[in-house]
């Protein structure tokens, strides 16, 4: 037997003394004859020789079984090192994000029984659902952070449309725990605790996200000051605060609003010492701006609400605790006070100027909510309300324009109601309403950015969810030009009013005693 080693892995062999594979092979041929047909073993018909391929000789140290490593022991840390790490920020950060994501993960639910045929619904649901304007969705509520807090703002964040701040006063049942609180929640995930939580030494009256800085939380407090959280430090304090001082705030600041474009903006803050401050997020070791607030007597206004016009950042509205509504400007030769709406028979607890893009400019158009159980339809081009909505039997304590439809909007009283005005439907009465579970006061309303939910905060620590109809809250086309015709309809109705009036006043008191004359008198 020949045999030919190689240094590959495979070392080609030529053998000659198995002949079953070549008989085979040669079988499988057609028949040859002459001297090919007794070509010697190991030979195929075509007179190349067999090849096969056997594996290389092996030593008997690679023969041997491969040494099994010894497990590696884990070493188990210290007290003081497991403690070390925990406290490292590094870990901190890690525990806080993963436990978020597995908080929404551990909430979510799916509805995997949905048709989109709306076949199984029937017609009968469907139309019972397209009847249903308002429905309550969900409610925030943390029993450690927001029990028995008084709801005192809402704002929503600018680049996240989810996020919803909420500012709460203090918890008297709780004196050690912080005077303020701020929590950030999510409408996106159906978790139950807030997504962050701040706090501070004073009740926090207002709180907004800085508009151009997605991880800035800014609050206004009962103290005076203004305070900024930032959820990217791993600290529930605040990590700036303006300073107590007689440059600034001595008086609760119930009113915070960023204005401005991303190069050049500035946080707003109205006290209810009359003075207004501007502020640069930079710096809030002294305002830039001050501008006093006076009436024309001199003495300071009690600010209770603030609301800009859209796309304004110099002239805004103001509300007090007397009840009068003030129209002011930043800058220029009349900055101050400009104009005056009297109409309130008490102090005005919420302000919204309307925001709506369309066809027609609507941004003249303010409402006003008040102690005096009554929402006001103001212009700014008239010192006189174009409509007083009367409706309500207690305190309306916030009023808010859709962001979205023209003619709606929301307001809330201290009976726990909520109600959706649609003017081009109805002026007399709402459109829908909800009574929130337990008729709790409800101090503020908001809308979503897109203008589907509606959300209502109340007096001890809850905020309600509801949903709007897209029947109510998406506007047609044609609801611009009917708003038009609407506020002249009003004003038309309010003309009538006057003449009314003026004859009955016109009359005089003889007119009244001749018609008591003419009524029977049972006594005579």
């Amino acid at each position: 037997m020949a045999t030919m080693q190689g240094t590959s892995l495979f070392t080609t062999v030529l053998t000659y003394d198995d002949t079953s594979q070549a008989e085979d092979e040669e079988s499988s041929l057609p028949h040859l004859d002459g001297f090919q047909s007794k070509l010697p073993p190991g030979i195929l018909p075509h007179g190349l020789p067999q090849v096969k391929e056997v594996q290389p000789a092996l030593t008997s140290l690679e023969n041997a079984p491969p040494k099994q490593e010894p497990a590696k022991q884990v070493r188990e840390l210290s007290e003081e090192e497991k403690q070390m790490t925990i406290l490292t920020e590094e870990f901190q950060r890690f525990l806080d994000r993963a436990g978020r994501l597995m908080e929404r993960a551990v909430s979510e639910s799916v509805d995997i029984y949905t048709d989109y045929t709306g076949v199984a619904d029937g017609d009968e649901a469907g139309d019972e659902k397209s009847g249903l304007r308002l429905s309550l969705n969900r409610c925030f509520y943390d029993d450690r952070w927001s029990r028995n807090r008084c709801l005192t703002s809402l704002d929503w964040s600018p680049q996240y449309p989810e996020l919803l701040v909420a500012s709460y006063h203090n918890n008297e049942d709780s004196p050690n725990d912080p005077d303020g609180v701020c929590l950030i929640w999510n409408t996106k995930f159906k978790k139950t605790t807030p997504e962050y939580i701040f706090h501070c030494q004073s009740p926090v009256l207002a709180a907004t996200f800085a508009r151009f800085h997605p991880n800035l939380v800014l609050g206004g407090t009962y103290s005076g000051q203004i305070v900024l959280w930032d959820n990217r430090v791993q600290k529930r304090t605040p990590i700036q605060r303006t300073p107590l001082s007689t440059s600034a705030h001595t008086h609760p600041v119930y009113c915070l609003s960023v204005v401005g474009t991303q190069n050049a903006h500035n946080l707003i803050s109205v006290s209810t010492d009359g003075r207004l401050c501007s502020w640069s997020l930079d710096m809030l070791s002294q305002p830039q701006e001050t501008l006093e607030l006076q009436h024309k007597q001199g003495k300071p206004i009690a600010v209770t609400c603030l609301a800009f016009p859209h796309g304004d950042v110099n002239n805004f509205i103001v509300g007090s605790e007397e009840g009068s509504v003030y129209t002011a400007c930043r800058h220029g030769s009349k900055a101050g006070v400009t104009e005056t709406y009297e109409g309130h028979q008490g102090p005005v607890t919420g302000i919204s100027a309307h925001s709506v893009q369309g066809a027609i400019d609507f941004s003249h158009l303010f409402l006003t909510s008040s102690f005096d159980w009554t929402v006001k339809l103001w212009s700014v081009k008239e010192n006189r309300p174009l409509y007083s909505f009367e409706d309500n039997g207690d305190y309306v304590y916030d009023v808010a324009w859709s962001p979205v439809h023209p003619a709606l909007f929301a307001t809330v009283d201290g009976t726990g109601r909520l109600d959706l005005w649609d003017l081009n439907q109805d002026t007399e009465v709402p459109t829908a309403s909800a009574l929130v579970e337990g008729a709790p006061a409800l101090n503020r309303v908001s809308w979503t950015p897109s203008g589907l939910h509606v959300t209502v905060g109340d007096d001890m620590g809850k905020i309600w969810v509801y949903d709007v109809g897209e029947q109510l809250s998406q506007p047609r086309i044609d609801d611009w030009s009917k708003f038009v015709y609407t506020l002249q309809e009003l004003k038309n109705n309010q003309a009538d009013e006057e003449i009314d009036k003026l004859n009955l006043s016109s009359s005089g008191p003889s007119s009244l005693g001749n018609l008591a004359s003419l009524s029977p008198n049972p006594l005579r």
